[in-house]
């Protein structure tokens, strides 16, 4: 009797612990756009760029994806768990398909974590989620470069919410032969692009003439337009079942 009495102590008194981390913490308001730094880390103009990118997708998807950026977390219980009860009650997705995902970002904390709904689990399980984190947004964040990790992050997910995010196409094993190959590689355009000087730097006019006809097609390169920032987040009733995966940096 006494070692189930203090069994059900133990368990009555770990529920009223957990209770006491969830009940202080906080869980922020919706968001009105898709991409939201409240620390204030990523480039505006970028930050504006993504926006509009991730509105674009939602319509051409009917895939909802939003970014938070925070300071800290306002929750002294699991990130995973936190930020599922966050993105839940956002509504993020589209009822009935349950087609959203939340990246969650805290700076002080150094964590982040994607959360998934049900309808995207399909194609962004929890082992993609991980990848995706540990392979776009963790190096770079240690780094200090969190609107290039923002920004490879948000497009990778984008690419992997439509099926086309793909993985590195070698094992372990097999990288030492690419990195032979590439090598291989970078000798070659090196020697070419000595013959081209060669033939530039001459005095014979045709010869300039060609160097400068092969090494302009390499130099040339599109610019990109400027894109408007006005698009708004609206939740459409997703919910999320806990799927997904965090990191740290």
């Amino acid at each position: 009797m006494n070692l189930i009495h203090t069994r059900k102590s133990l368990v009555v008194a770990v529920a009223i612990a957990w209770a006491a981390c969830v009940g202080a913490e906080t869980i922020p308001g919706k968001p009105d756009r898709y991409f939201n730094d409240y620390a204030g880390v990523v480039d505006p103009k970028v930050a504006a760029g993504l926006n509009e990118e991730m509105a674009q997708f939602e319509r051409s998807n009917n895939c909802q994806i939003v970014a938070a950026i925070y300071n800290r977390m306002d929750s002294g219980s699991d990130i995973a768990d936190y930020a599922q009860r966050i993105a839940e009650s956002w509504g993020v997705g589209q009822k009935g398909k349950n087609n959203g995902l939340v990246i969650f970002v805290f700076i002080q904390d150094r964590k982040s974590y994607i959360s998934v709904g049900y309808g995207l689990e399909g194609k962004i399980p929890d082992i993609t989620a991980k990848r995706l984190i540990e392979r776009e947004m963790t190096p770079l964040f240690k780094q200090g470069k969190f609107t290039q990790g923002m920004s490879q992050t948000v497009r990778a997910i984008m690419l992997a919410a439509r099926g086309e995010y793909k993985g590195v196409g070698s094992t372990q094993g097999e990288s030492g032969a690419k990195v032979a190959v590439l090598f291989g590689v970078v000798v070659f355009i090196v020697m070419v692009m000595g013959i081209l000087r060669f033939l530039t730097s001459g005095s014979n006019g045709f010869g300039r003439a060609c160097g400068y006809a092969a090494v302009g097609g390499w130099l040339s390169s599109p610019s990109s337009g400027s894109r408007s920032s006005g698009s708004g987040f609206s939740g459409g009733g997703g919910s999320f079942g806990g799927g997904g995966a965090g990191g740290s940096w």
